[in-house]
C-alpha cells in the first residue's frame, strides 16, 4: 500500500517520517508545489518519492492532505471527483466549510474528517519529527459520515502515530479548537506585536526577555501562511473568543487602574483553575 502525502511541511513530514518508521505502507508520496520543500523532504527522508497530485492518485490508497485549509477546500473536489475506493485524509485546523462543500459529493464516504491536535512553532520539511504526534489526540469529525473501511485504516495510521482518539461533529470542533489553538496563536502574535513596538524606542528592551516571556510568544513564530487561512475559515469562533479575550484584559486592566489590588489577587487566584485542567 502507497501512501500519498500533500503538503510536506511539519505535520505532513512527521507523518512521514513516522509511517517510514514502523514501515506500516510500502511507499510514501510526496506531493509539494514548493520545489525546496520537495527537495528537503527527499534529502531527510521524510517521503520516497515526489509525485504530482495526478500521479499520486494513480499510485496511492491513502492521501493525506496537509496543506493550508484553503488549500484543502481547493483540491477536495478535486481530488474527490478523480478517485475510486482511495481513502481521503484531511488534517486540516477547520472544518465546517470545507465538510459543507463536500456534503453531497457521491464519494463523501471515502472522506475522512480529522485534526492532530500537535504541532510547533516551527514550519517546513526541517520541521518534522517522528514524535510529533504521541499522546496527542487526533480528532475525527463527522465519523460516521466516512465509509467504516475507510474510517479503520485511517484510524490504523493514527495508531501508528501513537495518537488517542476522540469524536465530535465539526461545530464543535471549530469552536473548541479556537478557545484552545487559535486563540492561543492570536494571543501570542499580539503580544509580539505589542513587544516589537516597545523595541523600537526602547531597543533594549529584550535582554530583560527570560523563559516566561519566550514560552508565551514562541507560537508567533508560526506560519502567517497556515494561520491566515484558518482565522478566515473559523472566523465567527475566533471573533466570539477574542471578544471574551478583550472583556477579561479589560477587567485586569480596570483593576489596575483603579488600584484595586484585591480584585486583581481575585481574579488571578480565579484564573489558577486552569490547574485542574492543565497539568
Amino acid at each position: 500500500m502507497n501512501i500519498a502525502i500533500v503538503g510536506i511541511g511539519l505535520i505532513g513530514g512527521s507523518v512521514g517520517i513516522r509511517l517510514k518508521q514502523t514501515k506500516f505502507c510500502d511507499k510514501i508520496i510526496g506531493v509539494d508545489k514548493n520545489e525546496s520543500n520537495q527537495k528537503k523532504a527527499l534529502e531527510l527522508g521524510l517521503v520516497d518519492e515526489i509525485a504530482t497530485l495526478d500521479e499520486a492518485l494513480e499510485n496511492a490508497k491513502v492521501i493525506v492532505l496537509t496543506v493550508p485549509v484553503d488549500v484543502i477546500m481547493q483540491l477536495t473536489p478535486y481530488i474527490l471527483d478523480r478517485i475510486n475506493d482511495q481513502v481521503v485524509i484531511d488534517m486540516g485546523s477547520t472544518k465546517i466549510n470545507i465538510l459543507n462543500k463536500i456534503v453531497d459529493h457521491p464519494k463523501r464516504g471515502r472522506y475522512v474528517a480529522a485534526h492532530p491536535m500537535a504541532g510547533t512553532e516551527y514550519s517546513g520539511p526541517e520541521a518534522a519529527i517522528p514524535n510529533l504526534f504521541r499522546d496527542k489526540n487526533m480528532v475525527y469529525v463527522e465519523a460516521f459520515k466516512s465509509d467504516e473501511d475507510a474510517f479503520d485504516l485511517a484510524d490504523a495510521i493514527t495508531d501508528q502515530l501513537e495518537m488517542k482518539s476522540t469524536f465530535m461533529n465539526a461545530e464543535e470542533h471549530d469552536m473548541h479548537t479556537a478557545y484552545v489553538s487559535h486563540i492561543s496563536h492570536l494571543t501570542s502574535f499580539a503580544l509580539a506585536l505589542t513587544v516589537l513596538e516597545k523595541e523600537k524606542s526602547q531597543g533594549r528592551i529584550f535582554e530583560l526577555a527570560g523563559s516566561g516571556f519566550e514560552s508565551t510568544v514562541r507560537l508567533a513564530k508560526s506560519s502567517p501562511d497556515m494561520w491566515t487561512p484558518i482565522f478566515k475559515q473559523n472566523r465567527e469562533n475566533v471573533l466570539e473568543v477574542l471578544a471574551e479575550h478583550i472583556k477579561q484584559l479589560k477587567k485586569l486592566h480596570d483593576k489596575i487602574e483603579q488600584e484595586d489590588y484585591e480584585g486583581l489577587h481575585k481574579l488571578i487566584k480565579k484564573s489558577n483553575k486552569i490547574k485542574r485542567i492543565i497539568k
